[in-house]
């Protein structure tokens, strides 16, 4: 399916900085804001999902900051790059788009893991809350990638640890390395998409966010998240919730499951197709099932 073109597109000051945003579609039902993942991912990887549009729902993109056509702030240090930083500009985009009385949050991945954040805190406008191949904490993550990597090639396994331990994980083979993961369990199409290849390029034009918070690629994790975690809080969350996964995900069952047990009103859809980006992987499936449950919460 073809990406729908935005109908409008602009930028909201946050602390001095500019977020850049995208709008699909005209005002009318409670619109849906997509969280991409990362962090510093951006937007471009999660575009299919402005398909929602078409159901007559505006969608809602943006860039954190640090990404994509949002500030860039290379310079900063961990100190600055924080949870309560993203919470702080999604609550500043909510407020300046007029929409903070009434919206749909999507999180993909570390957008997830923001959008889980965001909804323990009780906003009032939260209407539906999308969880989509996310973790539930860095500890379950780090246990479904250990797990997911024993299941790689030796010689794959090899170069992996051999470059980890060296700290050369910019090496041409370690790449290599990277690459057959990701090819199991991030995206399935190869070649990968055009949008899902740009969001790959914007990490490596800036990986300050990136490298800081996460770490040199999905499944070696040593910056500030590596504790994070959102378990002890998920019975706080009122807004009727989606989990969304695939069967090859990076985001096992065991990731999500917390939300799953703890959220009070929860379901869970699998994709059997797909990996880490179902919305791509099945985009005609992911629309329709995300559109029907976000119907169901209007």
């Amino acid at each position: 399916m073809a990406i729908p073109e935005p109908n409008h597109t602009g930028t909201v000051d946050f602390n001095g900085h500019s977020t850049w945003y995208r709008i699909t579609g005209e005002a009318g039902r409670t619109p849906l804001v997509v969280l991409h993942g990362g962090p510093g991912a951006g937007h471009h990887y999660t575009l299919s999902i402005a398909g929602i549009a078409e159901q007559g729902r505006p969608v809602v993109h943006y860039d954190q900051l640090g990404t994509g056509l949002s500030t860039h702030l290379p310079d900063e240090g961990a100190d600055f790059w924080t949870v309560q930083l993203f919470l702080d500009e999604l609550d500043n985009l909510l407020k300046e788009l007029g929409i903070a009385d009434a919206y749909h949050l999507l999180g993909q991945s570390w957008g997830g893991m923001l959008a889980a954040e965001h909804a323990v805190r009780r906003p009032a406008g939260l209407r539906g809350l999308v969880i989509a191949n996310s973790p539930a904490s860095m500890e379950l993550w780090l246990a479904a990638a250990a797990e997911l990597r024993g299941q790689l090639p030796p010689e794959v396994q090899h170069t992996l640890l051999a470059h980890e331990a060296a700290g050369t994980t910019d090496h041409p083979d370690y790449l290599a390395a990277e690459q057959v993961f990701n090819e199991r369990h991030v995206c399935r199409l190869t070649p990968n998409p055009p949008e899902v290849q740009a969001t790959w390029e914007n990490i490596a034009a800036d990986p300050t966010v990136y490298h800081t918070m996460n770490g040199p690629n999905e499944f070696h994790v040593v910056g500030t998240l590596r504790n994070w975690s959102v378990v002890d809080r998920l019975h706080l969350v009122e807004a009727p919730t989606l989990l969304v996964s695939g069967r090859y995900d990076e985001a096992t069952p065991e990731t999500l499951r917390p939300f799953a047990d703890h959220i009070p009103d929860v379901r869970w859809h699998m994709f059997e197709h797909s990996s880490h980006m179902p919305h791509v992987e099945e985009e005609e499936l992911y629309l329709r099932v995300v559109g029907t449950f976000l119907d169901s919460t209007d």
